[in-house]
């Protein structure tokens, strides 16, 4: 099985020649007495120990050593210890880091100490993985050159599992995979590969990777079927993420045994919200409804809004195997065309979703407001409901618009209390991201039929409203302590302030587009800035890509006990309890709050902290699983449309090529370099764009182009796009 070749599309072509910070190339004699010396480091070699160690039998070939020492003294990366007797010039520089490992050959190691990363040339690995802990020795740097390491030592092996096609001939199975970290194949035993048959997508475990060998030897650890059928793919994305796709039988049993009914004792504890209007709104294929609200006015003339959220923990006990398993995928994941859900389904379809006319418990923030949205008073308790509707989105929205149907009185009514609220939020400094999501109709295969694009509406915004309020209330509840008490231990939901470079860059690009935006002054008016600009680019061609790019500008928001507050909100304090179903961290604040409403003392900080941890690690994990599904089905969408030609924007520039979003659909392909054959293009990165070099044609982002679907590559997912101009 050869080595698989990365075609990095025209990179060489988009630079024209080699840029300062490469490396340059080593000689065959320069190369083999690098090797020699790096794989005894702090060894004296003689001259006589190097020519024979390198094989330089003939005299020319012993001239082309002395002269490779030479240089490489000259460099520094040699020294001689005494006359005739050498050294590699390693300084005793080692560290320790986390190995990453890519296709390209451009492998890298990351410190722990946060600095930056280092070049490890494959043959200098010791075939260390993606996500290893490793220890290197540093090389003496050559001038005008790049720093270099050398793995030296395999501190700990991160589980090694790819996801591939099997390919099998004359009894030899390798599995090939597009994995971004692994150029070589996977070599399998026959008695590794349980079953597997030619042409099966399956899951691979990576056992053992001798120097020796080229190839890694690996094992399957599942088979997920045919290539190319929607189950098969969809299994495939969360296995490249790391994530299952079923329930192992013993959670499923242990859920099994959870008991269903609500003892009466319980509901005596509970402050009693049957009699209360109360209804859920969610998207029209959900069905585990973990949030509902109520509204009733008081005697006092006040609104008494309830936010009641399915109090999961009650069920969920802590280290139970339920748990355990919810802690370890921390969240649910929405792919295209399925939810892998976070708990089992008898509990987050069943026992914990709020469900029309079942008596269901639950965990409440209570607010009074007056008309004015302005909070008088709010309550955190445990709650007995019974939701009276289940309204869509669309079906609330249609209250909103025509005044009439189920609950209107108290629809309309949360709704213009929650615009007061909404427009209190940005006045006071919170950014107005309002993106679409990108939406398939599909068919009982899987197969995408069309492409739509889901707004957010009033509906919508009532009830984000109401849930940031509850958020905030129980962050307040927690980390504003009075009288000089020490703060609890808490799990806060927080975003930092953008990078200024990335915002100052964001600036730049827009300014192309006749946009204004600060990034400096107070905070406050650089939102106030930024929100004003996300407005006016709204309905223009840009306003997919140039609200992509704004959201790049901003860190991501995670989980920490360390609570620095929300940017994007403008929230001193915020945390997530409203969706306790899907969210690991919702159920750490019930448990949090629950203890400390009965009058407990803080928690164990460090503890809190790894599971915070773990929950971000795991976020972003869904995230990425979520867009590569969208993406799966947008090339398979685009598959049946080969030939045709689309109106789109350029939304990326690289040495390779230019992404363009294509404005119907907003798919994303690639116009590769070297179908840019008109001239010959240089990648200026600085100013996000190719030039020309004869003919001064200039590609930028964000400029508006029309291409034709040349290739539609789903094992890659990626489509290929070419220039219609």
């Amino acid at each position: 099985m050869k080595r698989k070749q990365h075609n990095h599309r025209g990179g060489a072509r988009a630079t024209g020649k080699r840029g300062k910070a490469e490396t340059k190339p080593e000689s065959q004699a320069e190369s083999s007495v690098l090797n020699l010396l790096r794989r005894a480091p702090g060894v004296v070699f003689s001259l006589r120990q190097i020519n024979r160690g390198v094989n330089a039998r003939t005299p020319e070939r012993r001239k082309q050593v002395a002269e490779t020492l030479a240089l490489l003294m000259e460099d520094n990366i040699l020294v001689e210890v005494e006359p005739g007797r050498f050294s590699c010039n390693n300084l005793g520089s080692v560290a320790t880091g986390t190995f990453r490992r890519r296709s390209n050959g451009k492998n890298a190691f990351v410190p722990d100490d946060g600095g930056e990363p280092v070049f490890v040339a494959e043959r200098n690995s010791r075939h260390a993985m993606e996500g290893d802990a490793v220890r290197v020795q540093f090389f003496a740097r050559r001038k005008d050159a790049a720093p270099e390491a050398e793995v030296i030592d395999i501190l700990s092996r991160k589980q090694s599992v790819f996801v591939g096609k099997l390919q099998l001939s004359r009894g030899v199975a390798f599995l090939v995979t597009e994995d971004k970290t692994l150029a070589n194949d996977i070599f399998i035993p026959k008695e590794l590969l349980k079953g597997g048959k030619n042409g099966e997508k399956a899951v691979v475990r990576i056992v053992e990777w001798p120097e020796s060998a080229k190839n890694p030897l690996g094992e399957v650890v599942e088979i997920l079927g045919t290539a190319g059928r929607n189950d098969t793919e969809m299994h495939a994305i969360l296995a490249e993420y790391g994530l299952p796709h079923a329930y192992p039988d013993k959670v499923e049993k242990a859920a099994g045994r959870i008991p269903e009914a609500i003892d009466e004792e319980e509901i005596a504890r509970r402050e009693d919200f049957r009699a209360v209007p109360t209804f859920t709104v969610d998207p029209d294929d959900a069905k585990d409804f973990d949030d509902a609200l109520s509204l009733r006015k008081t005697a006092n003339g006040l609104w008494e809004a309830g936010v009641h959220i399915a109090d999961v923990t009650h069920y969920v006990k802590p280290g139970a195997a339920v748990d355990r398993e919810a802690f370890r995928r921390a969240t649910s994941v929405y792919l295209v065309d399925r939810t892998i859900p976070m708990l089992p389904e008898r509990l987050c379809n069943r026992i914990c979703s709020l469900r029309p006319d079942e008596d269901k418990l639950c965990f409440s923030v209570v607010f009074e407001l007056d008309d004015a949205a302005r909070i008088r008073s709010s309550r955190i308790c445990r709650t007995v409901i019974r939701s009276k509707r289940r309204f869509t989105y669309e079906e609330a929205q249609a209250v909103i618009e025509s005044g009439r149907g189920d609950f209107k009185n108290e629809i309309l009514t949360l709704n213009r209390l929650a615009q007061r609220m909404r427009k209190a939020r940005f006045e006071n400094g919170a950014i107005d991201f309002d993106r679409y999501e990108i939406k398939f109709d599909i068919d009982r295969d899987g197969k995408p039929l069309g492409v739509r694009f889901k707004e957010s509406k009033e509906a919508n915004k009532l009830i984000e409203e109401f849930m940031l309020l509850a958020n905030k209330t129980v962050a307040e509840y927690v980390g504003k302590q009075t009288g000089g008490k020490a703060k609890k231990t808490f799990v806060y939901r927080i975003h930092e302030s953008p990078d200024p470079v990335k915002m100052e860059t964001f600036a730049t690009f827009v300014r192309r587009f006749g946009y204004k935006l600060k990034t400096n002054g107070n905070p406050n008016d650089l939102t106030k800035s930024l929100n004003a600009m996300l407005d006016k680019a709204k309905g223009r061609p840009e306003e997919n890509l140039v609200e992509t790019l704004a959201v790049r500008s901003m860190q991501k928001a995670r989980y920490s006990t360390d609570n620095i507050g929300h940017y994007g909100l403008a929230f001193s304090h915020y945390s997530h309890f409203t969706s306790p179903i899907r969210r690991y961290p919702d159920m750490m604040v019930h448990r949090l709050l629950e203890h400390y409403l009965s009058g407990g003392r803080s928690v164990a900080k460090d503890a809190c902290q790894t599971q915070c941890e773990h929950c971000s690690e795991m976020e972003q994990l869904a995230a990425g699983a979520e867009r590569a599904s969208v993406k799966y089905k947008q090339v398979e969408y685009m598959s049946e449309r080969l030939g045709q030609t689309f109106d789109g924007v350029i939304s990326g520039v690289t040495e390779w090529g230019l992404y363009v979003e294509l404005n119907e659909n907003k798919c994303e392909g690639l116009i590769p370099m070297r179908d840019l054959d008109d001239d010959f293009y240089e990648f200026d990165e600085k100013n996000y764009c190719l030039k020309g070099c004869r003919r001064k044609r200039t590609y930028r982002l964000g400029d508006a182009v029309t291409v034709i679907v040349a290739g539609a590559n789903l094992e890659r997912k990626q489509l290929d796009f070419a220039p219609a101009w």
